[in-house]
């Protein structure tokens, strides 16, 4: 099988949006029987009558066999396609021994940190160590180590020396290029090279998961295997073929011009869509074929590589970015520009005496590929070796089924985007009603209610561009900021009509909706909101507007509170017509980029006059990668053109401002007030000082608190209002 980057890319100007060969083309390698959980000893795996794997999972997560942990997804993808696999969760990095346990794997060792990156899972925004672990037997902490990627890449050479490491998961595919570690302080060169990887597969990464997997079964050796979209390697030198542009000519650091706003739409000033010559890049390459005429577009959504040419951009060098935070918020605008996998070109990143290669993003599955991956025989249940513990995240979303992938809101403090892509991945509604019915006729414990259809974001689900050529051009990236772009599809009737279906199975008492619902799409279509709120919220929705003032807001990427305004009162109407007492929850972040004590007072003084009191806080985590911890490190906006005397976005920065902007969501705390009375005299707003209604804390630690009766009752505002903590699963939660 070979993909369309390798032939079809270099011989024509891609026509719309690029195809690629089926995920399940191939007959399997051997003929299995599924098997009811992967073997994780040597014990498990003579009973299967196996003598060896050919491929060995290594993943910082406890090993449940359910569709929400991706290395079950992996594991069920590859077993179909006849390769047995084992999978080592969990193991004891304290020696290579424990990384012995299922002997040599015949192809490799495929490496993830598990469903949450490493130091995220183990360390909270203040960087204190975290004593629990979502992703582990009872919670307990400690089981997996600081930057579990690299560790047990390490062990896994000692066990086996020579065998291929194969990396992968989100711990993986947010550091795949240099990037700033908010808990080292400084930017790390791509775990490719700290893990001493062979390949790297980043994003949805079932193609080429698929595809490394034959071609080494196959003799290939994986030194060789060059070609595949979503993966990155180590090369001496720049690929043959490929016509190379450095980064400064495809977006040169200059002089910015006055914008309204930065992905304002206008019309181009040259050629239209797919003209722009590759000398006008700074690239040398034959002619290419003459493209067909195509519909003119927005500038912000032409190619930056001339039709038919392999392009790939130089990013400036990991030594030149660790130096220079203006060059590595450079970086991470040209990076995220190449994210549509219909345009996007390849990235070279010089590191030391070797070049990181990383091919354009993987092709989106489509809908019956989704289908296939999400319809291997799960157990759906913890692997039997645990016993009665308890695993936090299996029991947050064991009744939840997964409708898609994808998010195309493009916040910048978000992973999502980054990882899953910004174009839709879509199960069909056959294969999502099939798992509910699963759910309600063999999950022990299940009780009849579904507590989430979703994903990423609840209100997704087939929505999409209303021409995939505009789509396959697009360079933005959001299609909701600063509003709801008008080439995007949002009828909602599709993922309405799934909701009325599914609660109308037999058995299935109530259908919840627990991930975050985009309420500034939903309001374009109230349907969906009557529907949500007449049968599928449980009392309490949470959406997560962020913050009020438009500094943040614009350096998030999220609508202004407008949407926030129109979605409560849909919400507050539709709830009174269904007779129901129903609460919307908000939620915020403290400590973004761009935010200033001004704006956190502004939000303390709305939460107080609403009658909140938020119970957990976020304050923003600069992770890999994302263009909001470009912001943090440079002080610059790469949402812009980056130069360096362009706009300068402010950063609270430092344990002490961070922990002030949290006391301002945390008003109501008398553990809080001493420090809100301090920074209030210093803003020169001692008159919110006292206890009358108009104020935010009282002027004495014994005072009662400002806060007065609650609309809702104690219990709403103590328990149900605030913000998830960070290292908790985000599958169910606000949107993002």
């Amino acid at each position: 099988m070979t993909l369309t980057l390798q032939t079809t890319e270099a011989r024509r100007p891609p026509r719309g949006p690029i195809s690629a060969p089926s995920l399940f083309a191939r007959a399997p390698y051997r003929k299995l029987t599924p098997v009811k959980f992967f073997p994780t000893n040597a014990a498990e795996m003579r009973a299967l009558g196996w003598q060896a794997c050919d491929v060995v999972l290594v993943t910082g997560d406890a090993y449940i066999d359910h569709p929400s942990f991706g290395m079950a997804l992996v594991a069920r993808l590859l077993e179909s396609q006849g390769f047995r696999v084992g999978i080592l969760a969990q193991p004891d990095w304290s020696s290579a021994e424990p990384f012995r346990a299922l002997g040599k794997p015949a192809l490799y060792f495929g490496i993830t940190g598990g469903n949450m990156d490493s130091m995220v899972n183990r360390y909270t925004s203040d960087k204190r160590l975290r004593h629990d672990d979502a992703y582990t037997p009872d919670g307990e902490g400690g089981k997996r180590p600081d930057r579990a990627v690299i560790v047990y890449a390490q062990r896994c050479r000692e066990a086996f020396s020579g065998v291929p490491i194969v990396l992968g998961g989100i711990e993986s595919s947010l550091r795949r290029i240099a990037h700033y570690d908010y808990w080292s302080e400084k930017v790390r060169r791509s775990i490719l090279f700290d893990a001493k990887g062979d390949i790297l597969l980043y994003g949805n990464a079932e193609r080429a998961l698929v595809e490394v997997t034959w071609r080494l079964a196959e003799g290939e050796p994986i030194s060789e295997i060059r070609d595949l979209r979503g993966t990155a390697f180590a090369v001496k030198m720049p690929l043959a073929g490929w016509a190379v542009a450095d980064s400064t000519t495809v977006d040169e650091p200059g002089p910015v011009e006055p914008m309204p706003n930065p992905y304002q739409e206008v019309a181009p000033a040259s050629p239209s869509c797919g003209t722009d010559t590759a000398a006008a890049q700074g690239m040398t390459a034959p002619a290419p074929e003459p493209a067909p005429p195509v519909a003119v577009v927005p500038s912000d959504l032409s190619p930056i590589v001339a039709p038919g040419n392999r392009g790939a951009i130089r990013l400036p060098a990991f030594e030149a970015v660790a130096d220079d935070a203006i060059l590595y918020a450079h970086a991470s605008r040209v990076l995220h520009r190449e994210a549509n996998p219909h345009n996007a070109k390849a990235l070279i990143q010089r590191h030391g005496d070797r070049e990181l290669w990383v091919n354009p993003p993987p092709i989106p599955l489509t809908t019956p590929e989704m289908d296939f991956v999400y319809d291997r025989p799960f157990a759906r249940v913890p692997h039997p070796s645990y016993g009665d513990a308890k695993i936090p995240a299996y029991q947050m979303i064991r009744f939840s089924v997964t409708i898609q992938r994808g998010c195309f809101g493009g916040c910048s403090f978000c992973s999502i985007t980054e990882h899953e892509g910004r174009i839709i991945q879509n199960r069909s509604e056959a294969s999502i009603l099939g798992e509910v019915a699963a759910l309600r006729d063999g999950l022990p414990g299940f009780t009849g209610v579904v507590s989430d259809l979703g994903g990423p974001t609840a209100n997704m689900y087939r929505i999409a561009c209303k021409s995939r050529d505009i789509e396959a051009a697009c360079r933005k990236p959001s299609c909701v900021y600063p509003q709801v772009c008008e080439n995007l599809v949002t009828d909602h009737s599709a993922l309405i009509e799934l909701y009325r279906k599914a609660r109308a199975i037999p058995g299935i008492k109530k259908v919840l909706i627990a991930s975050g619902v985009r309420y500034d799409l939903a309001v374009k279509d109230p349907r969906y909101v009557k529907e949500l709120v007449t049968h599928h919220v449980g009392g309490y929705l949470k959406i997560a507007p962020e913050h009020l003032a438009d500094g943040p807001l614009s350096k998030m990427m999220k609508p202004g509170m407008g949407s926030y305004y129109e979605f409560k009162r849909l919400f507050e109407k539709y709830s009174a017509e269904a007779g129901k007492k129903q609460y919307l929850i908000p939620y915020f972040i403290a400590a973004h980029p761009g935010t200033t004590e001004e704006d956190m007072l502004e939000l303390a003084l709305w939460l107080k006059r609403n009658g909140f009191k938020t119970d957990a806080v976020q304050a923003f985590l600069p992770s890999p990668m994302a263009t909001a911890t470009a912001m943090y490190h440079s002080g610059k906006n790469p949402l812009k053109k980056v130069a360096r005397d362009s706009e300068e976005v402010q950063v609270p920065k430092g344990l002490k401002l961070r922990r002030l902007h949290k006391a301002f969501l945390r008003w109501h705390d008398p553990d809080n007030w001493p420090v809100l009375r301090e920074a209030l005299v210093r803003m020169g707003r001692s008159d919110l000082i006292g206890s009358g209604e108009g104020q935010l804390v009282p002027l004495y630690d014994n005072a009662p608190s400002t806060a007065g009766p609650s609309p809702r009752g104690k219990k709403f505002r103590t328990q149900h209002t605030g913000v998830q903590n960070a290292a908790q699963p985000r599958k169910s939660g606000p949107s993002k």
